[in-house]
């Protein structure tokens, strides 16, 4: 691990100890977090993307808001829902934020988890789709949305103002966005078909795959293969890898109220289905920093990734949560192997000093 962020949920409502009660609250105090991390040296501010619900659904503005107000933290999603999504647009609204960026940002995609809106995509207008789950055309939107970034000349030009037989790439371009998409890969097969596209690849808390073996084991499989398969394709970049993890340091009263009881039940990998598959999903870690630092040695895929993604609990406020990024800053994350941002940008393993499994 040479870097770590925070993913954030976004969530708001009237719940209890909740401070991001409407939309409003939970993008400004967003944007709050995110500007505050920065100055903590926190190298990257991520958030999931949900629609239909309670929580963040509109990442390009906020990122931008957040990009507009800082110099060095990377700004990201993880993960925008393809299904959701134009691909078209999406291009030149991602263009646009990492030149604004410039270029700290980390586009993770994937073909999105379980929605509250029965085949929401649907109602957004994407139809078509012959999958239960949606993930043709998350994979089709996603070539398109590939060959756009990449300068493909898509679209036929109107000859009356290009002339004939011209055929137009989308604009604005950023030449380093290409080297910013992320796949949020859920399963190993899922990871070797980033890696041979060159993608750089995102793993969250959970896995749509059950293999018996601990959770952090069986990621740490799928970023071998993702390696592996980045190699077997001709790639010989630095391609960046993440996980993600729940880690709440317990340095005062207030947070042992809050996550001491997570020492528990919550400190075990967890099994059980999702989407329809049967799943594997990561333990929280809830301890005093040096107990934390102890355990998450022993993680094997933090060990092989470049970023630590530390999902938070938005709801509580900006005080709070930086409270937390704080606390794993100084006294957990230098254990780690962790540089802040003021030592530059993070950058991936190159692809050939690493082996195959």
């Amino acid at each position: 691990m040479k870097a770590f962020g925070f993913l954030s949920f976004g969530h708001y409502g009237k719940s209890l100890g909740s401070q991001a009660i409407t939309a409003s609250d939970m993008i400004k105090q967003a944007v709050e977090i995110g500007v505050g991390a920065e100055e903590l040296g926190v190298n990257g501010a991520y958030f999931r993307v949900h629609h239909f619900a309670r929580q963040q659904a509109a990442p390009i503005p906020l990122l931008t808001a957040i990009a507009a107000r800082t110099k060095r933290i990377e700004v990201g999603t993880g993960v925008i829902d393809m299904r959701y999504e134009n691909p078209l647009y999406l291009a030149e609204e991602a263009a646009a934020l990492d030149i604004i960026a410039d270029g700290r940002l980390a586009l993770g995609i994937s073909r999105g988890s379980p929605e509250t809106a029965r085949r929401g995509y649907e109602t957004f207008g994407y139809t078509g789709s012959t999958d239960p789950r949606g993930a043709d055309i998350a994979r089709e939107k996603f070539d398109l949305f590939l060959r756009a970034v990449e300068g493909d000349r898509i679209a036929p030009g109107n000859p009356d103002l290009v002339g004939h037989g011209q055929m137009l790439p989308i604009e604005p371009r950023s030449p380093s966005l290409r080297d910013h998409v992320w796949w949020g890969s859920a399963t190993r097969d899922s990871a070797e078909w980033a890696g041979r596209l060159g993608l750089n690849m995102m793993s969250s808390t959970a896995l749509v795959e059950d293999t018996g073996q601990p959770f952090d084991e069986l990621q740490a499989e799928q970023i071998i293969r993702f390696r592996n398969a980045y190699r077997e394709a001709g790639h010989t970049g630095a391609p960046r890898v993440s996980v993600s993890r729940s880690i709440i340091p317990i340095m005062n009263e207030t947070d042992a109220a809050y996550f001491g009881h997570r020492n528990g039940a919550e400190a075990r990998d967890s099994r059980g289905i999702m989407d329809g598959f049967r799943a594997t999903s990561g333990r929280t870690y809830a301890a005093e920093p040096d107990r934390l630092i102890e355990e998450l040695k022993k993680d094997k895929a933090i060990a092989l990734a470049d970023t630590l993604m530390l999902t938070i609990p938005s709801q509580l406020g900006p005080d709070y949560n930086l409270h937390i990024l704080e606390s794993f800053a100084k006294h957990v994350a230098p254990e780690l192997g962790w540089k802040p941002n003021t030592e530059g940008p993070v950058t991936g393993l190159p692809i050939l000093d690493t082996q195959a499994a």
